[in-house]
Parts: C-alpha cells; sequence; structure tokens
C-alpha cells in the first residue's frame, strides 16, 4: 500500500487498550496517522457482531488498526503513546469495562513489529515505569472485522456523552499535554 500524499510505503498497526473508542480517539490525534478503524481481533466467530463480542464470549478483543506513515510516526512512537494513555497492568479489565474484550493486546503483523513490541514491553518494565507488570499480550494477526459504523469516530461525534467525558477526554487530554510535539497541527 502506498501513499501519494507520503510518498512511500503506508504500514498498519493493530493495538487493543481496552475500549476501542478510547484507542481510537488517542490515536487520531497523532501526526503521521492517516486512518484508525475501530474493529474487533483474536477471536474464533467470523464477523462478530458488538453485540457478540460484548458477551466475551467470541475471543475477540475490541482494538483499533492504525494506517499510519513510518516516515512521520514510527511503529515505535505509536506503542509509546498506546502504554501511556491505557492501563497495561490490567488483565482483562479498562476502568469499569471488564472482560476478556477489554484485554491489552498488540497484534503484530511483521517480524519488525513483534520484535519492537518486545524491546518496548521490556523496556517499560526495565525501567520501572509501571508500579504492576505489564500484562499486556502479544497475539498472533488473525482477521480483522471493522465495527459497526456507529463505532467509528465515536468519541470526535460524542464528545458530551457521559463515558465519552469520563473516560476518553482525560485519555486524550493526557495524550495533548505530555506528548503535544507528536500531534497534527
Amino acid at each position: 500500500m502506498t501513499s501519494s500524499q507520503t510518498g512511500g510505503q503506508v504500514q498498519q498497526a493493530i493495538l487493543a487498550g481496552g475500549c476501542f473508542w478510547c484507542t481510537e480517539a488517542v490515536m487520531k490525534d497523532v501526526r503521521g496517522v492517516l486512518k484508525v478503524e475501530s474493529g474487533y481481533i483474536g477471536g474464533h466467530v467470523p464477523n462478530p457482531s458488538y453485540e457478540a463480542v460484548c458477551t466475551g464470549r467470541t475471543g475477540h478483543a475490541e482494538a483499533v488498526r492504525v494506517t499510519f506513515d513510518p516516515a512521520q510516526v514510527s511503529f515505535k512512537d505509536l506503542l509509546t503513546l498506546f502504554f501511556a494513555t491505557h492501563d497495561p497492568t490490567s488483565l482483562n479489565r479498562q476502568g469499569a469495562d471488564v472482560g476478556t474484550q477489554y484485554r491489552s493486546a498488540v497484534f503484530p503483523l511483521t517480524e519488525e513489529q513483534e520484535r519492537e513490541t518486545r524491546e518496548v514491553i521490556e523496556g517499560l518494565t526495565g525501567q520501572e515505569v509501571f508500579d504492576q507488570p505489564i500484562v499486556t499480550t502479544i497475539e498472533p494477526a488473525a482477521p480483522f472485522y471493522v465495527a459497526e459504523g456507529y463505532h467509528q469516530d465515536y468519541y470526535a461525534r460524542n464528545p458530551r456523552q457521559g463515558y465519552c467525558m469520563a473516560v476518553i477526554a482525560p485519555k486524550v487530554a493526557k495524550l495533548r499535554k505530555e506528548y503535544g510535539d507528536r500531534l497534527r497541527a
């Protein structure tokens, strides 16, 4: 996949950080991110619905597929932002969202992404960035199913909704405060 706008190759990353609305809202602000799609990955049911995934019985995680220009933002940079804006130490949980569908996971699409994910986790662990061990899993690439249309751009379309104000807005604010140099102009 090439991009005439960037003049080079674009890449994709698949990240699961709990609720996909949160991870999508964070990634959409990052300079070099061309597209973010909310969806489901890592389960055993083809073409799952949101309702099915919410039961926790399909095996899928809520995730985002990020299409990015590596000349503007590296995969490692995306991982840094991913780990900074969700809790990678909570097993199958992000805040009040509980279940395997809310697990913290990275689904590397290349051997290089897998290596870099391991390096980032080892680095964060070695620096003792978190008080608890990182439980983020590195799972094999699997079919990614784009979520229903009403999940796409959810935060942008519903900023005053209660969940958005209480859960997503603080993550976006943290990104803007601590990583302003990496955001779109």
